[in-house]
């Protein structure tokens, strides 16, 4: 039985690994839970699955908890969250947490012993050869959670490295605005921007899924993942969402994962690798599809996806500033400040402000990371 620690439980990945957890009760035990505010339903979920361990944002959501449940250790903040990494019973961490708060727990994981099954792509963007370095260092595997890297790792055969392998080919749906002219963009409202057209996720993501950035932060995380080159990796367009990626070899041969799209399958894969989960969900009816259509992305009416490819080049502390930069961006989206068009616009304009620097230890991409949001800040004022 795998003991599970779901750090992100309250959210849409974490919901959904612990429907994948009720589907295989003999599979899995659930030691630990880590949420934010989301108290009804981290109530509910300590209930049904009785974990040993809780943690959630604030000392006050905490001293709720202990009141509620006498019997179970609660903690709260950034010391929960480690505590939640390191729990001694747990021999599997689901990182699933938005945005760079996911770093030190999941470094934490790692030294603590632990397999990482990553959804908080964050993670590697900000301080991947960090991440690979300490699970290599610790003999721990860190796992793809999210669907276009699990269906690389699939289709590699369950190995981070492949002979004669030329290039891995990561898919984008293109989000809800892709054939939205580009004037128009401008006026796009925040309600319009998370909802996605294929796939159920946060806010956050949603709105990183309708300007690209998402697949840019992919291709950093898939360079992390994989050990390949920014120039081998390569997105297209595939508004069907059935092919999740695929990998092309030196002779030409390619191989890709298709499924339906839901995030309960590479979830499962993650949890149970390396075998896999009879899972009782729909099967994909390939005669049902009326047609599986790829194209490139347009650069130019969606400039994120070129500024991820640049800060992957690059390397260093950009990658880090990048994404503090959107997650700055995003947020001002989501609450009027700046409008949907002016997203990237911000990141632009703190990456070219950065002096980029090599990244030695956590500390460097944490010290990035707050110089990129304070600059993103002055950004959206100037606006």
């Amino acid at each position: 039985m795998r003991r599970l620690a779901i750090i992100g439980s309250t959210g849409s990945i974490g919901s959904s690994a612990l429907e994948v957890v009720a589907m295989f009760p003999e599979e899995f035990s659930v030691e630990v839970l880590a949420a934010g505010d989301n108290l009804k339903l981290l109530r509910q979920q300590i209930r049904t699955f009785y974990p040993r361990f809780v943690s959630v944002r604030t000392q006050q959501g905490a001293m709720a908890l202990r009141e509620e449940f006498p019997g179970l250790e609660v903690g709260w903040g950034e010391e929960g969250l480690k505590e939640a990494a390191l729990w001694p019973e747990a021999d599997l961490v689901l990182l699933a947490v938005a945005g760079s708060v996911g770093l030190s727990p999941a470094f934490a994981a790692l030294e603590g012993g632990k397999d990482l099954a990553l959804a908080t792509k964050e993670v590697l963007v900000m301080a991947g050869g960090l991440i690979m370095e300490k699970a290599s260092e610790v003999g721990r595997d860190v796992l793809p959670v999210d669907s276009e890297h699990s269906a690389i790792f699939q289709a590699m055969g369950g190995k981070r490295g492949v002979q004669d392998l030329r290039k891995i080919i990561l898919t984008a749906s293109g989000g809800p605005f892709y054939s939205l002219p580009k004037e128009k963009l401008s006026r796009v409202r925040p309600e319009e921007a998370i909802r996605h057209p294929v796939w159920k996720m946060g806010r956050k993501i949603s709105v990183d899924s309708a300007t690209l950035m998402n697949k840019g932060l992919e291709v950093i995380e898939a360079h992390w993942f994989f050990r390949l080159p920014p120039e081998r990796i390569e997105v297209l367009i595939h508004p069907q969402g059935i092919v999740h990626s695929l990998i092309e070899f030196t002779d030409g041969s390619m191989l890709a994962q298709l499924s339906v799209p839901d995030m309960r399958i590479p979830i499962a894969y993650a949890l149970a690798y390396p075998r896999r989960l009879p899972l009782p969900l729909p099967r994909l009816d390939l005669s049902a599809q009326r047609g599986l259509t790829f194209h490139p992305p347009d650069l130019e009416r969606f400039p994120a996806l070129r500024l991820a490819f640049e800060a992957a080049k690059a390397g260093g502390t950009l990658p880090a500033v990048l994404n503090a930069a959107d997650e700055v961006a995003v947020k001002g989206f989501l609450q009027g400040r700046i409008g949907f068009d002016k997203i990237t616009e911000v990141v632009e304009r703190v990456m070219e402000r950065h002096h980029n620097t090599p990244l030695r230890t956590l500390q460097d991409a944490i010290a990035a990371d707050r110089w990129a949001r304070e600059e993103a800040e002055k950004a959206m004022e100037a606006i």
